[in-house]
């Protein structure tokens, strides 16, 4: 197998920092963050504005690389499955996929909306979400 090299171009900064306090879903809960990229990376922002949702790409680097099942949402009365089927953190690859709306931009500085990442997660790539008029 082949190994490849990200480079993080941010971290997110969010009240979360307990990782079993944190909610699963953004929808349960999670709090506005903001994205803070490196100075480097400001080009790449050009074209994002306000009221713009995105894909927002992180690296989960508090995940259990070498899980490959767990009880899905963490409830050991359900059956465990293959990582693949669920959502959870601890995957062989704990790439984050988080749909975000911007709130305001600040130079480097993007603010979003219900995030469930934990402070400092490294930021790996934003892109836009594709809907049928875009």
């Amino acid at each position: 197998m082949s190994e490849y090299t990200l480079r993080v171009i941010g971290r997110v900064e969010s009240p979360l920092t307990d990782r079993a306090a944190a909610p699963l879903q953004a929808d349960e809960g999670a709090p506005g963050a903001w994205l803070v990229f490196d100075e480097r990376y400001a080009p790449a922002l050009e074209g994002l504005s306000p009221g713009t949702d995105v894909l927002l790409l992180t690296w989960l680097d508090r995940a259990d690389r070498d899980t490959l099942t767990v009880h899905p949402r963490g409830d050991a009365t359900r059956p465990r499955a293959g990582v693949f089927t669920t959502r959870s953190p601890d995957r062989p690859n704990p790439i984050g996929l988080h749909e975000v709306r911007i709130l305001a931009i600040a130079g480097t500085r993007v603010q979003v909306g219900n995030l469930e990442a934990l402070d400092a997660t490294p930021i790996l790539d934003v892109k836009p979400l594709l809907t049928p008029d875009r």
